[in-house]
């Protein structure tokens, strides 16, 4: 939501005379999506859409897929109903209430939505946070008046002269701290100033496997820094009956929302999934980072998210597969590179070239471009 957030704030900013925002988004996202946007505006209207995803697994070769009948088949079926019922609804709702422009983040749910546009002849922008255009995207980009990535160009097959590259939109107060600034940040949340901080989270969401590894290897890390794992919600119950209370050293947590870009800060070393926006926050905060990109979402999108860093010299990347092999692989990197404060420099300064501070500016320009400033569909 950091992304669209970001975006509508600059709608906002340069709409003083008023603006019409509606948020679609899918139904199962309906109830969290109302309370962050009511966060941002009390008064904006929120819609939800029925939509179905197609389930491919990056790990499982195509045949593997098909032995799956009740986990992919039928639920791709299911959902390829969903997807017909999804546009039907768009038509009415757009019909309607009709914006002068669309902006379409990407994801399954934008694809009934961005038809049913392209029907109306509503013009609209789509945004590609991943290396890896979405299938959703690829589909609607052939019908997209603008197009913004969130990485540089080569990563991706879109027509030159509608394509942008801008970044990801993220918060604009995410800046790198000083080295006094982040003194203050670790006093501030109660660290050992003096002791390096090691911020671990695996995502909303959790990564069960970052979260062992870590939990293995307490006593290796805990002489050496202070360790945040943000675990998730669905982890927090069990890892908190093994691991007992925080320790001056260790603290859990399920999620951290209100102010995670103060622990983020704070941290020298931040480990992490490979999701686009966590990568484009770390970047606007020059953190060294120890990515672990999960190898079963579709289309590897955070394998290829990953590799983009690393062949730029802007992160580690660890293989989680190693785990199984080595334990204590992750608690090893980690130890590594807290030793090399020339390594964790050169991250610093590599991953703060990702870092695109007007993104949400440049998105902007490219919804006025593709219509009138008059209304916005936010999804």
């Amino acid at each position: 939501m950091t992304p669209v957030a970001a975006v509508l704030a600059e709608v906002k900013a340069r709409n003083s005379n008023g603006v019409e925002i509606r948020f679609w988004c899918d139904q199962k996202f309906g109830p969290q999506a109302r309370t962050i946007m009511h966060d941002f505006d009390s008064t904006m209207r929120v819609d939800t859409i029925v939509s179905g995803k197609l389930r491919r697994y990056h790990s499982l070769p195509v045949w593997r897929q098909l032995m799956r009948p009740f986990t992919i088949v039928v639920p791709n079926i299911i959902d390829a109903g969903k997807v017909v019922v999804g546009i039907v609804m768009s038509l009415g709702k757009l019909i309607v209430w009709r914006p002068d422009v669309i902006f379409l983040k990407g994801g399954f749910v934008c694809l009934p939505i961005g038809f049913a546009a392209h029907v109306l002849r509503i013009p609209f922008v789509i945004h590609d946070s991943d290396a890896h255009p979405g299938l959703t995207n690829r589909v609607l980009s052939k019908w997209a008046k603008r197009i913004a990535t969130g990485a540089p160009l080569e990563y991706y097959n879109y027509p030159s002269q509608i394509t942008k590259y801008t970044g990801i939109p993220v918060d604009s107060s995410l800046q790198p701290p000083t080295p006094e600034g982040q003194h203050r940040l670790k006093s501030t949340l109660g660290f050992n100033a003096g002791k390096s901080l090691v911020v671990v989270t695996g995502g909303g969401l959790g990564a069960q496997r970052i979260n062992e590894a870590i939990e293995g290897s307490r006593t290796l890390l805990q002489p050496i820094a202070t360790v945040v794992l943000i675990c998730g919600k669905d982890n927090y119950a069990a890892l908190r009956e093994h691991i007992g209370e925080d320790t001056e050293d260790f603290r859990l947590f399920a999620f951290i929302s209100g102010n995670m870009k103060e622990y983020l800060a704070a941290a020298d070393i931040v480990v992490a999934r490979a999701g686009a926006t966590t990568m484009l926050e770390l970047a606007s905060l020059g953190k060294p980072s120890i990515l672990v990109p999960s190898i079963y979402l579709t289309g590897g999108h955070q394998v290829k998210n990953a590799k983009v860093y690393e062949d730029a010299g802007a992160a580690k990347v660890v293989d989680e597969q190693q785990f199984a092999k080595n334990p204590h692989h992750l608690a090893e990197e980690i130890i590594a590179l807290l030793h090399d404060e020339d390594e964790r420099n050169a991250l610093s300064r590599a991953i703060q070239q990702f870092a695109k501070p007007h993104a949400a500016s440049d998105i902007v320009d490219m919804l006025h471009e593709a219509a009138n400033d008059k209304q916005y569909l936010i999804q």
